[in-house]
């Protein structure tokens, strides 16, 4: 019934903001303001349009019509005096070169109330530099690589029909926001392109993505601590890892993660289907109320994951617990493929162990060289098991 309410809401959401973007708002055409769509012209005219629109009492509109728009980075900022839409139609290109950015954002959102982003257009972040002078995960004083867009304390906001290509970091980074939905949506990057997350949310509380395609290289959907209410419905992901709680504990001061629902979605050749990782020696924290549900894997390799012992690159240690709290984790009607033979892994903490953890009716196979069979993997928990397995979870 919780769900329920919530999904209503999110659709109350959607309709105010479709009001707000009514025929009666003031329309500004960043043509009519010196952009040209010639490909190599910057629209800087986007900020003075900007500066107008969000000053305005009426609702806005801003427009960036078909063509090709080249757009350095820019930071659109309110708060605004009434609701605003920028509606992109075209293609926005970044700039290629990932040291003509001063920060780690190419737009950058912000402190925006009542704010819609559609159009049907591309954000094309020009990735390929960025991705093959990529070093962060050996360097941790690497330069800082822009992610397509970011969303800093936003409230109420439909993002709908709008794609972001090749980023040269994360596609979406979404932080401190409040009732957010995306509505089909589209991340498209190629599989082997390095730390570009589709959707990567923190500390935000109500975010709703939905119907909405992610293909990339890295998650097709992220959560750091602090998020809070996230339902994930209708969304295909491929290629990428999957779709992930954390990595969680590796900081300190990290708040919990509660509420998140994942229905009726499809991975295809991902390298992970869904998983929650904590990082070993990890500082405390908590993760709760997790529901996976009514999910397709097609040739997914790691199906259904809890890693406590997650660890890239060696850069941790490992022999040393987590201690990060997982408890009501549920795991629901998840069937397919698996390509590698352990399709169901939930590796708990020793110190503290995974609490309230519901498996029901999973049906993976699995046909390769690896085993004669899909199989489980489990420590430290004992889940509730219900209906049929396939394989056998926990035996």
């Amino acid at each position: 019934m919780a769900i329920r309410k919530l999904d209503i809401i999110a659709a109350a959401a959607i309709l105010l903001l479709s009001f707000s973007s009514a025929s009666d708002a003031q329309v500004f055409d960043v043509t009519k303001y010196g952009a040209k769509a010639d490909g190599r012209s910057s629209i800087s005219a986007l900020m003075s349009v900007w500066k107008l629109a969000c000053a305005s009492t009426r609702p806005s509109k801003i427009v960036i019509p078909k063509g090709t728009f080249l757009l350095g980075e820019v930071k659109i900022q309110g708060p605004c005096k009434a609701p605003v839409e920028i509606e992109v139609q075209g293609t926005v290109k970044a700039p290629a070169d990932p040291s003509s950015f001063e920060t780690d954002g190419w737009l950058t959102f912000s402190y925006i109330d009542n704010f819609t982003l559609s159009g049907g257009g591309v954000f094309d972040g020009q990735g390929k530099i960025a991705w093959e002078q990529n070093d962060c995960h050996k360097n941790k004083k690497c330069n800082k690589i822009p992610m397509n867009l970011r969303f800093d304390f936003i409230t109420n906001a439909l993002v709908h029909d709008i794609t972001t290509l090749d980023s040269k970091n994360f596609h979406v980074n979404v932080l401190g926001c409040k009732n957010f939905t995306f509505l089909r949506f589209k991340v498209a990057a190629p599989d082997d392109s390095p730390n570009t997350d589709g959707i990567h949310i923190g500390r935000s509380d109500g975010i709703y993505i939905t119907d909405s395609t992610i293909g990339t290289g890295d998650d097709c959907i992220s959560l750091g601590d602090g998020s809070r209410q996230v339902h994930v419905t209708g969304v295909k992901c491929g290629p990428g890892h999957g779709i992930s709680v954390g990595s969680l504990g590796k900081y300190k001061g990290e708040e919990p993660v509660s509420g998140f629902w994942v229905k009726n979605c499809t991975l295809i050749n991902t390298e992970n289907g869904v998983r929650v990782k904590t990082w070993p020696a990890s500082y405390p924290g908590s993760v709760s109320d997790l529901h996976f549900e009514n999910i397709n894997m097609v040739k997914v390799r790691n199906p259904i994951v809890i890693d406590q012992v997650y660890c890239p690159w060696n850069q941790c240690q490992a022999n040393i617990p987590s201690l990060v709290k997982i408890n009501n984790v549920s795991f629901k009607n998840i069937r397919g493929s698996s390509s590698t033979a352990v399709a169901v892994k939930l590796a708990c903490s020793s110190k503290v162990p995974c609490k309230d953890v519901v498996v029901a009716d999973i049906h993976l196979t699995y046909e390769g060289p690896e085993a004669p069979a899909a199989s489980s993997q489990c420590s430290n928990v004992v889940p509730s098991i219900l209906g049929k397995q396939s394989p056998q979870v926990c035996a």
